[in-house]
């Protein structure tokens, strides 16, 4: 069978290749519009990178400004088994500045292509390799790790960039690297590059995905002698990002079974990064994305339930996450009957039918279907009655310059019960509030929280989704309103609610 990698002559099989990752999450990825980190929030990511076993952390650029160094000594001073390195431009100030802040190395950028080296820096060839040599050798003197990068290498003459990559390692740098910086770069042009770097020395790839090519020309790089792959979590980064570390990070172990990091923490790596960034994952967004492992067609469900790997590629436990199967439009038997069952709701074939069909209306009407309303149909079709334990009378809240403020009147097994709380934000003080209420019943833990606007213009109607678990119950309610606060306090109230149905012990307020 002739393979892509591997019978080429310039390319090894992928599965005998070893393969680290140069993590850039905190400098390459928090260069993306909107971005900013604060020292917490680099710090926190950087502690879950090392957990994974990345290998290389890129902290930042020291050049930046004083702020950033004091980020970037943050994240030195946590004792990572990771090499902690900063950006480092051309000159010898910035790597003054990345020793300032005890890096184990620094990752030099040096001008590659024509349209770097004259017309954005108005210099030479000759100059830049000269210039590069005496950067090299004083990182070197001074006890750093030192990767050179020819920037817009992908652009770059390829003579000259071997020219540049060989005085490099011969001036002593650990290993050379041309970016791809703008993402001009296709897999005919990567495997030219990295067949002929790679035999300089040890070789990283650097791609970014404006032509959505950026995981194939990384496995092009890799097969074509890189081992050491550049890229950042959830694929952030400047224009459509960088190369999504968990993507390749599964296709080297699923398609080629060669390990890289810790995969089963992936999933947290991506909602760490995502909830630190600000920038939402897209629901099919591949590894981490919200409907990798979920399943809503009929068809898909049954096939699920009666073998795992009918319709996924491999088991979401490997990547940190568990499979769901949602009820919607699609839906069909076998799908409404094992949610039920998680319920411990047993139906005859006939009551089936009903909850299906009904299932099927509401979903028509473009609802996704939560516990919650599964719940509720199934009562009405069965003809029994649901006691509230737990409703939401009256909520106010405040937050303007202050600290947050919000006071809840709750109805609980029949008595009212009116608490308050503060928090980092409306939202945030409202469920305290309902938690105080509550006392230990309100222990359950909140899996994940959506909102989504469903009307446009200021006086937009929001949908808030929240799925809680205690115990082993977990349950997914739903709630629309004007204001987000107000229903993001109905959905958690009513996800107690049900996750307290069945329990016969008083709901006791702490004294």
């Amino acid at each position: 069978m002739t393979t892509l990698f591997g019978d080429h002559p310039a390319t090894a099989p992928l599965e005998d290749c070893e393969v680290q990752f140069l993590d850039t999450t905190l400098r390459d990825g928090e260069q993306a519009p909107g971005i900013s980190l604060s020292p917490d929030e680099k710090a926190d990511i950087a502690l879950a990178l090392d957990d994974a076993n990345v290998a290389v952390i890129e902290a930042g650029s020291a050049c930046t400004g004083a702020g950033e160094r004091e980020t970037i000594s943050r994240v030195t001073d946590l004792g990572l088994d990771a090499r902690v390195t900063s950006f480092a431009r051309g000159v010898k100030n910035d790597i003054d500045l990345a020793l300032d802040c005890d890096v184990d190395g620094v990752n030099l950028v040096v001008p590659a292509s024509d349209r770097h080296v004259e017309e954005k820096l108005d210099t030479t060839h000759e100059n830049v390799v000269e210039k590069t040599v005496e950067l090299v050798e004083y990182a070197k003197d001074h006890g750093l790790w030192v990767e050179v990068l020819g920037e817009d290498g992908s652009r770059a003459d390829i003579e000259f960039l071997e020219e540049l990559m060989g005085a490099s390692m011969d001036a002593g740098a650990d290993r050379i690297c041309a970016p791809d910086t703008v993402g001009h770069a296709t897999p005919d042009r990567m495997l030219d590059i990295y067949s002929r770097l790679s035999e300089l020395g040890p070789t990283s790839t650097h791609t970014h995905d404006d032509l959505g090519l950026a995981v194939t020309n990384t496995l092009v790089a890799v097969a074509a002698g890189a081992d050491l792959v550049h890229g950042t979590i959830n694929g952030i980064g400047e224009r459509a990002g960088n190369v999504a570390i968990e993507e390749v990070a599964i296709a080297l172990d699923h398609g080629y079974g060669v390990e890289t990091l810790d995969t089963e923490k992936l999933y947290d790596l991506g909602q760490l990064v995502s909830s630190s960034t600000g920038v939402p994952l897209a629901p099919n967004k591949a590894v981490v994305g919200e409907n990798a492992f979920t399943h809503e067609s009929g068809i898909h469900t049954d096939g699920t339930l009666k073998d795992d790997a009918m319709y996924e590629p491999y088991p979401p436990e490997k990547v940190g996450r568990e499979r769901r199967l949602v009820l919607g439009k699609h839906a069909g038997r076998a799908g409404v009957e094992a949610a039920l069952s998680e319920h411990d709701i047993e139906v005859t074939d006939d009551e089936l039918a009903e909850v299906v069909s009904r299932v099927k209306a509401l979903g028509d009407r473009g609802k996704r279907i939560t516990d919650a309303d599964l719940l509720t149909i199934a009562e009405e079709v069965q003809g029994r009655e649901y006691d509230r334990r737990v409703e939401l009378v009256d909520l106010t809240a405040a937050s303007g310059s202050g600290t947050p403020t919000a006071s809840v009147r709750l109805t609980v097994d029949g008595e009212e019960r009116v608490a308050s709380g503060t928090g980092s934000g409306p939202v945030d003080a409202a469920i305290a509030a309902v938690r105080s209420a509550l006392g230990a019943a309100a222990n359950a833990q909140l899996e994940s929280y959506h909102v989504d606007a469903i009307t446009g213009g200021t006086d937009a109607v929001v949908t808030v989704e929240v799925e809680m678990s205690r115990g082993d119950r977990t349950v997914t309610v739903a709630a629309s309103d004007s204001d987000i606060t107000t229903a993001s306090v109905r959905a958690m109230v009513d996800a107690l609610d049900r996750l307290l149905a069945d329990e016969e012990t008083p709901v006791l307020a702490d004294d």
